[in-house]
């Protein structure tokens, strides 16, 4: 893996408990990288001898090579998300990567189903950007559950995607909505299980809890054999 230097070139709080970092390469000045890898960070500890490293999802699409967008929650007691909130726009930092093996692959003609619970939306940000920008016509549809009202970011973003390219459509679910919520209650795994009739054509992207993931993959092995990529994420 490449060590970076970069600075931290903007800070916006997406929600009560999630942030979106951007940080834009000095040194070297460019990162290239596949759709859905991760870049690590070296966090120091109290009362540890040697650093934790900490890894996190590049959001941002690989075109976009000076700089990196990421996106996490606040973990009470996490050390990685810790260090990444007391950033200050101007400050540098230091990563390492990319690397991971949840990516974007070429799948030929099959139809694109990406599902995400919580920050887990962050590599397939990146994947639905990058396929996009390929322009082919295959469908693309994302599920992203959330908890409540106060947990929805990148809703207006996702409009304006679907509006520029008419094979790709999202589903925000969420789990706990408070009254008036209007849109998809409940879990991913129901919408999967309920949605897909057929994986015959499909390959599926996958990020969250251990929990989604397993359920999510089970309710798809039950329809038939399709490639599905799995990346745990905790938030």
């Amino acid at each position: 893996m490449n060590a970076f230097t970069a600075e931290v070139s903007r800070i916006q709080d997406l929600t009560h408990d999630v942030r979106a970092i951007e940080l834009r390469l000095l040194e070297p000045a460019s990162i290239t990288f596949k759709a859905g890898q991760f870049v690590s960070f070296e966090v120091p500890t109290a009362g540890q001898s040697r650093p934790l490293t900490r890894p996190y999802s590049i959001a941002s699409p690989p075109g976009q090579r000076d700089r990196i967008l990421l996106v996490l929650n606040l973990v009470q007691g996490g050390p990685g998300s810790s260090y990444l909130f007391g950033l200050r726009e101007g400050e540098r930092t230091s990563f390492k990567g990319p690397a991971g093996a949840f990516y974007l692959r070429d799948d030929g003609a099959r139809d694109l189903l990406f599902v995400a619970t919580g920050t887990g939306i962050a590599p397939l940000r990146s994947m639905i950007l990058a396929q996009l920008e390929r322009g082919d016509s295959r469908s693309v549809t994302l599920v992203w559950g959330l908890r409540s009202q106060r947990d929805l970011y990148w809703q207006e973003e996702l409009t304006v995607l679907a509006a520029d390219h008419p094979n790709f459509s999202s589903v925000t679910m969420l789990s706990r909505p408070e009254p008036g919520w209007q849109g998809e209650r409940g879990r991913v795994t129901a919408w999967v299980d309920a949605r897909i009739s057929s994986v015959s054509k499909l390959a599926v992207y996958l990020c969250g809890g251990s929990g989604m993931i397993k359920d999510v993959t089970a309710g798809l092995n039950a329809k038939g054999l399709c490639p599905i990529y799995r990346e745990k994420y905790y938030d």
